[in-house]
């Protein structure tokens, strides 16, 4: 079992006729059973063509109507990207994986005020997707680091979101669902709806959580895991050597009036019963031990 994708998931690409929509379609394509996987492309000027024998339509509904697609990831440029998740959100989507980095807050910000009631999941913006390991990746990710498991990996950072996945592998320990929810500032999912998902999947036993300085999601994730949280947690905070008040990357790695430290959410996680470590080239090495234990 995997939470949010599977090898059965229907994937339609906006933005499949950019260079950048292309390749990393490509790449999925070779992942798993990508082949089955991604059914269409949108690009309203170029509806009736195909990329590589995936047909491309007008709208997200064409392309969900024809094909059954439930999943969309987006490819467009920052300008046009609000709009993208907007269309995505309209046509009734079960999730949509933002890739796009650098969406004006403020259209994100509309956005989100839009998809109050819907149905729809968003993932990101600024996020390298998600990957089922050995069955589906939608995103940028490297496939080749991540291997089938039983351990579940939510991360702000997509950087340390890759080294988690290799790090595990070097312990023998496989992925379960690995998902990058990005660091802006207004966003989808956050680390407590991750764990919320992670914690009802029967084949997840344990869990790594990445965070970054900034904002209080990881603290509110924390106090939910003390609370009700079945599965062992290690967490580690990218920034953790930062100077206060320094942009560490992601739009939202801002920390305002002292509040959003490394070390404040460092402090809230362990009182709350997360192991965590402050160095990132042992997240591998803490799981493995807790799991031992």
């Amino acid at each position: 079992m995997s939470i949010l994708v599977n090898q059965h998931t229907k994937v339609i690409t906006q933005g499949i006729t950019g260079k950048t929509g292309q390749f990393h379609t490509a790449m999925c394509r070779e992942y798993g059973n990508g082949k089955n996987c991604f059914v269409a492309g949108v690009n309203p000027k170029k509806a009736g063509e195909n990329f590589e024998g995936i047909p491309i339509f007008g709208t997200v509904k064409d392309a969900k109507e024809q094909t059954g697609a439930t999943v969309s990831v987006i490819y467009v440029p920052p300008a046009f990207a609000a709009a993208a998740i907007d269309e995505a959100v309209d046509a009734g989507l079960d999730l949509v994986v933002c890739i796009t980095e650098g969406i004006p807050v403020r259209d994100m910000i509309r956005t989100r005020h839009r998809m109050q009631g819907s149905k729809t999941i968003l993932l990101g913006p600024n996020c390298p997707g998600v990957i089922t390991p050995g069955e589906i990746k939608i995103g940028i990710m490297p496939g080749h680091i991540h291997s089938k498991g039983r351990i579940g990996v939510v991360s702000r950072s997509g950087t340390l979101t890759y080294e988690a996945a290799g790090q595990l592998a070097e312990f023998g320990l496989g992925q379960s669902t690995v998902v990058g929810i990005g660091g802006d500032p207004v966003s989808g999912l956050k680390h407590i709806d991750v764990l919320r998902m992670f914690n009802d999947d029967p084949e997840t036993d344990a869990v790594i959580m990445v965070g970054e300085i900034g904002g209080d999601a990881e603290e509110t994730c924390a106090r939910w895991v003390k609370e009700n949280m079945k599965k062992p947690v290690v967490g580690f905070i990218a920034g953790v050597t930062a100077p206060a008040g320094k942009r560490m990357g992601h739009a939202g790695a801002i920390i305002s009036g002292g509040k959003g430290t490394a070390q404040e959410k460092l402090s809230v996680m362990e009182e709350c019963g997360i192991r965590v470590t402050r160095n990132p080239a042992e997240m591998g090495k803490l799981l493995d031990s807790v799991l031992k234990r």
